[in-house]
């Protein structure tokens, strides 16, 4: 406590020296202050730059993702060709599938072996309830845009002639949005 005190009264006594100090010799401060701005001056002084000789360069605009574009068919739905597992698959994007639902021809086309205890889910379809198998496509990809590890089903081929990409990948990009009949995919 005592240390406390005795550091306020030198510091109240310094404060109040001051301007007696100032009034005797002003040159002091003037000469401090001036020293201390000059070489702040100096610091934040930058080159001169003539924007004259700076060659004009086109501005390169900053990368924002890999986009796809899919037109609507005839009938307004997107179709196109997709990757899945390194294979060539004819699709058509459905938002109003939960997930991606592909026919056991194309399964076994893109690496799945399945056993048919593997179609032990039941799913709703627009035909009805169905068996499907639960699947991981380890690579989705359309255009520019991959997507690894992808949860999709099989279907029987009578109960699924077109392949479906469904939510479980569009969720996974950045952005999906539908316009003038098309469909922009952006990852």
């Amino acid at each position: 406590m005592l240390r406390k005190l005795l550091i306020l009264s030198v510091f109240a006594g310094t404060s109040a020296s001051i301007p007696v100090v100032y009034q005797a010799n002003p040159q002091i401060f003037e000469n401090l202050l001036k020293s201390a701005t000059t070489a702040k001056l100096d610091a934040e002084q930058q080159p001169e730059v003539n924007l004259a000789s700076v060659p004009d360069k086109p501005v390169t605009p900053l990368p924002t993702g890999r986009k796809v574009v899919v037109s609507a068919d005839s009938r307004g739905h997107f179709s196109s060709t997709f990757k899945l597992n390194g294979r060539q698959v004819d699709g058509m994007i459905d938002t109003g599938a939960t997930l991606v639902a592909v026919n056991t021809s194309t399964a076994r086309r893109i690496g799945l072996s399945l056993n048919p205890s593997d179609f032990s889910h039941e799913v709703s379809t627009a035909n009805g309830t169905i068996k499907a198998a639960v699947v991981a496509i380890d690579r989705l990809q359309i255009g520019s845009i991959s997507v690894d590890n992808v949860q999709a089903i099989v279907l029987d081929d009578k109960a699924l002639k077109t392949n479906l990409i469904g939510m479980s990948f569009l969720n996974r990009l950045g952005k999906y949005q539908a316009e003038n009949g098309t469909l922009l995919l952006v990852q």
